[in-house]
């Protein structure tokens, strides 16, 4: 088995694979989140990377880190448009996480995985423009290539490999996520009622575990998630909701972003005025006048996709939440390939488990690092 394994390039897990929108780490923040933006209109990943000298990729930013840097930083709720003229790198975590580790596409399956199971949170595999297509390169690293010539090779990309492939894996793949010794108990969570700024800590790393940031109430029932993937459906603007709101109320907002309830709009409003975060303030009138015209410009083609969205059923305890946008779970007696599927239907990187026999109370999380582990374990 490990020998058609390693028989297999990581160019296989590429093919067809966009190039990735880049950003030297002199550009300034602004014009990052400039980026992400059309990122996120083209239907793409919402992050963006950061090359230095030579176009060497130093890291991958998304809207979850320029919102926790708005967040952190003294000045910039304050001063929201200076601080957008800082430079990118200014965003790039300083302890490392999040790492991005570049791999030749020549390189075996088993490398590529060994590079994510070593702390690689992402990998970055060059490419060479031809033509229409693009090919990938032979050897050189991403210096040589021109600006965003390179694509990602994710987490999920290697399970969905895997799971393509998963008989050969019967073994283990019908086993419990349980006996395998998948479920974590080590998650990140918040209280609903505490204050979304606390958990700004717990969101930087969970963009570099590739998790989410579990909301649970005090008897231990899983009511949401604050996901770095939510957060990018979002704008700049959200930090002032970080900064303002509860846990519970941010995934409100982040749920109905571009249209918010109008008790989390006073909400921020209040918060914003006694922090005298006035800029911020303004920012955030400006949007709300902005999403009111654009609501009111609707054609009747948007009028009947607003219907249907008003037609998703809220789900009890879910804090308001839209049904759409509830969390991921699995229970310890779900199989291997079954949380594979699920979470790869859903495209997350993970699966909250819960616990059956105990009210349904959270119980842990399952991740695609750890599931990699278990495949890692079967090619030794």
């Amino acid at each position: 088995m490990a020998v058609s394994f390693l028989a297999n390039e990581v160019s296989d897990l590429c093919i067809g694979k966009p190039a990735v929108r880049s950003l030297p780490l002199s550009a300034a923040a602004g014009d990052l989140a400039a980026a992400l933006r059309r990122v996120a209109r083209s239907g793409a990943a919402a992050c963006v990377a950061v090359t230095g000298p030579a176009r060497a990729v130093v890291g991958r930013v998304g809207l979850a880190d320029v919102l926790c840097f708005l967040c952190t930083d003294p000045e910039a709720l304050a001063r929201p448009a200076a601080v957008f003229s800082k430079p990118v790198s200014a965003l790039l975590p300083k302890d490392g996480a999040g790492e991005v580790r570049r791999v030749d596409p020549r390189s075996s399956i088993l490398e590529a995985l060994d590079a994510i199971l070593s702390g690689a949170q992402v990998l970055a595999v060059p490419l060479r423009a031809g033509g229409r297509r693009k090919q990938l390169v032979g050897g050189g690293g991403v210096g040589g290539a021109a600006a965003g010539d390179f694509c990602w090779l994710t987490q999920e990309d290697l399970v969905r490999y895997f799971l393509n492939s998963i008989g050969l894996f019967y073994h283990v793949a019908a086993r419990s996520v349980s006996s395998l010794g998948l479920v974590r108990t080590d998650f990140l969570s918040v209280r609903p009622g505490e204050a979304a700024l606390s958990a700004v800590p717990l969101i930087r790393r969970a963009v570099a575990t590739e998790t989410a940031v579990a909301v649970v109430t005090e008897d231990g029932h899983l009511v949401g998630e604050i996901s770095p993937a939510l957060l990018a459906a979002c704008d700049e603007t959200a930090a002032a909701a970080i900064a303002t709101l509860s846990a519970a109320d941010l995934m409100a907002y982040v749920d109905y972003f571009g249209s918010p309830p109008e008790h989390i709009l006073r909400a921020m409003r209040a918060g914003l005025k006694d922090k005298g975060l006035d800029a911020m303030l303004a920012l955030i009138e400006d949007e709300t006048l902005s999403s009111f015209s654009s609501l009111s410009s609707a054609s009747s083609s948007s009028d009947e996709e607003a219907g249907r969205a008003q037609l998703r059923r809220p789900s009890s305890g879910s804090y308001g939440r839209r049904s759409a946008e509830e969390p991921v779970v699995c229970s310890p007696a779900s199989s291997l390939v079954a949380v594979m599927v699920q979470a790869l239907a859903h495209r997350v990187s993970y699966v909250w488990v819960l616990d059956e026999d105990n009210d349904c109370r959270l119980a842990g999380i399952v991740t695609f690092a750890d599931v990699l582990r278990v495949f890692r374990e079967q090619l030794l």
